[in-house]
């Protein structure tokens, strides 16, 4: 039985370390292929007119933020203030440069980070500014044998894989990878 488990233990071993790059590249891929797209979307509708855009959000930017303050001032974003201006700007912009980062392996750790932080407040903002947390299909519910809700199931598997690149790093083939062999020299990648 000893030499067994020894066996398992030293070609799982290897398989670990030599593929150890794999999986945070792997998640990378499955980020690119599915939620690249549906952020640089969403930003897209965020944006105002013209290059200044960037600057001047839309009036939907507002309303898909902060949509209970949006109806209060029946969506006449003149009454919000510059609070309300610098979330929407930080968000659209947000949801630009982090896929991005992710996607070429550039600061991944604290990309994915910021991520984790816009999948949370998108989804209470989802809940409770949209209304979402009256509908049990959007919420969901765990260990209920369907799982195509929005926010429990879906989101999940988006903060497994943002998880994983906050823990494991860019893995192979990214810019971190590639600056830090520049800067730290190979040993300190394999490290």
């Amino acid at each position: 039985m000893d030499r067994l488990v020894h066996l398992h233990n030293a070609i799982f071993d290897a398989i670990t370390r030599s593929l150890d790059g794999l999986v945070p590249l792997l998640a990378r891929f499955v980020f690119a292929a599915t939620l690249l797209g549906y952020f640089w979307a969403s930003a897209m509708t965020k944006l105002g007119d013209g290059f200044m855009g960037i600057f001047t959000p839309s009036t939907g930017a507002y309303a898909q933020i902060f949509p209970k303050q949006m109806e209060a001032v029946v969506y006449d974003v003149s009454q919000l203030g510059v609070f309300h201006w610098l979330v929407v700007v930080a968000g659209t912009w947000a949801e630009f440069i982090l896929p991005l980062l992710i996607v070429v392996g550039l600061f991944t750790r604290l990309a994915a980070v910021g991520m984790i932080g816009f999948v949370v407040v998108q989804s209470l903002t989802d809940l409770y500014g949209h209304g979402g947390i009256e509908h049990a299909e959007t919420l969901g519910a765990w260990f209920d044998r369907i799982p195509d809700s929005v926010i429990l199931d879906q989101r999940a598997f988006w903060m497994l894989i943002l998880v994983t690149l906050v823990i494991k790093g860019a893995g192979a083939i990214s810019l971190d990878r590639m600056l830090s062999r520049q800067f730290l020299g190979e040993d300190a990648v394999t490290a």
